[in-house]
């Protein structure tokens, strides 16, 4: 070999190696919605940071921009979505996600600030509920469940106002992007609600409401989800260790919704 070609070999070899440590040193990038979400991976990049970690928590105000944002690479993994809305995602826009692990179940609730029980809600009241269509057919589950609507036998995940048999007390809906459901509660009779965004904005009492979605297995626990060709980075195994085994997150969370295990459920304990 001459020297001249061993010469650039060896350089190109240096520049695969600059960039390859480039990529290491660069932060994880964690996209959130605000509340528990954001205060727990950021208690857990806290820790991670102790261990040699470098994490950046990425905060959005809606449901569609992290997993855009995932999709371009701008992100690393985002954690404010449900197994069930990922899944439809994936289906309707494409995207190679993969679920890498479940975190928090936190539980829808219904909620009124003018009535004290639903069956108070008035004839002809109106219910706002979430505008997308996985947690359209949550709330009306929920709506069912508690016997203020009857949906028709067979429905599934994606139930829509149309599957509705029976509104005896002929309620009108209004739907709403599903992080402004606590500022519309006011305005309505009653409101299906997330106790993360109401607890985060303080807008009213989260444990007031007058049914939760307890009932329901993990599937709607909020997942932490990567792109398919970044899912076997370290950086996310590390963390992830990090974020279930971290007596500090737990902790964390556990303050954010008040010790109300009404509202929450951690996936990853089980008894």
């Amino acid at each position: 070999m001459s020297k001249r070609i061993w010469i650039k070999q060896w350089a190109q070899l240096a520049a695969s190696m600059v960039l390859a440590g480039s990529a290491l040193a660069a932060p994880l990038k964690i996209g959130v919605v605000p509340g528990v979400f954001a205060d727990s991976v950021g208690v857990a990049a806290a820790d991670a940071k102790k261990k040699g970690l470098d994490i950046e928590v990425v905060e959005f105000t809606d449901w569609a921009t992290p997993n855009v944002a995932l999709d371009a690479g701008d992100i690393d993994l985002n954690y404010f979505q449900n197994s069930n809305y990922l899944a439809n995602v994936v289906r309707e826009r494409g995207f190679q996600f993969v679920s890498v692990q479940p975190g928090i179940l936190s539980f829808l609730g219904l909620y009124s600030l003018k009535h004290k029980s639903l069956a108070d809600i008035p004839n002809g009241g109106k219910v706002a509920i979430a505008s997308d269509p996985i947690n359209i057919g949550r709330g009306l589950r929920l709506l069912d469940h508690a016997g203020v609507i009857k949906l028709r036998p067979g429905v599934g995940l994606l139930s829509e106002l149309k599957d509705i048999a029976e509104n005896p007390k002929n309620l009108s809906f209004v739907e709403v992007e599903g992080p402004q459901l606590a500022r519309t509660t006011p305005d309505v009779d009653l409101a299906q609600g997330y106790p993360y965004f109401i607890l985060a904005s303080k807008a009213f009492d989260a444990s007031s409401g007058l049914d939760y979605t307890s009932y329901e297995d993990d599937s709607w626990a909020i997942q932490f989800v990567a792109r398919q060709d970044k899912a076997k980075d370290p950086r996310i195994a590390e963390f992830l260790a990090i974020y279930k085994e971290s007596p500090e997150v737990r902790q964390a969370i556990d303050q954010f919704y008040q010790h109300d295990h009404k509202l929450y459920r951690l996936t990853w304990l089980k008894d």
